[in-house]
């Protein structure tokens, strides 16, 4: 099953929340495929090398980047020819669903889902918590 990992998934599994550290790992075991698109690589690098964000944590920037690079080596590379322009309330997200729709992803996986309810275009892609697609796969 394709998905889009938030950004804020990767920040939640390097800080230990349990539900986004057992979804990573489901999709090290290949029970969903990760897509990631130039946009989204250039937010992933750019949020996890933030020491700001993790000066309290155990990870260092080099683990981080080892998290990176294992999701990435199992992630679906997607081109976006298309900006689908959603218009969400928060711009930066938009390209997660042009992401989604391009690579005909199933779900959008994000702690912050009440951020993409208010997208201009209506697209078949359910945003969900990593807790709730885990319930799904069980």
């Amino acid at each position: 099953m394709k998905i889009v990992l938030d950004t804020n998934i990767l920040v939640k599994a390097c800080k230990g929340s349990y539900h986004a550290n057992r979804l990573l790992a489901a999709c090290l075991q290949g029970k969903f495929t990760p897509l990631v698109s130039v946009t989204l690589l250039a937010e992933y690098e750019d949020v996890l090398a933030r020491e700001s964000l993790f000066c309290d944590d155990k990870l260092s920037l080099a683990e981080r980047n080892e998290l990176l690079d294992a999701i990435l080596s199992i992630s679906q590379w997607v081109r976006i020819f298309y900006l689908w322009r959603p218009n969400l309330k928060d711009e930066g997200d938009n390209h997660l669903i042009e992401l989604a729709v391009a690579g005909g992803a199933k779900y959008i996986v994000s702690h912050n889902a009440k951020d993409f309810r208010s997208s201009e275009l209506d697209f078949d892609i359910d945003v969900i918590t990593p807790m709730q697609l885990l319930e799904e796969l069980s």
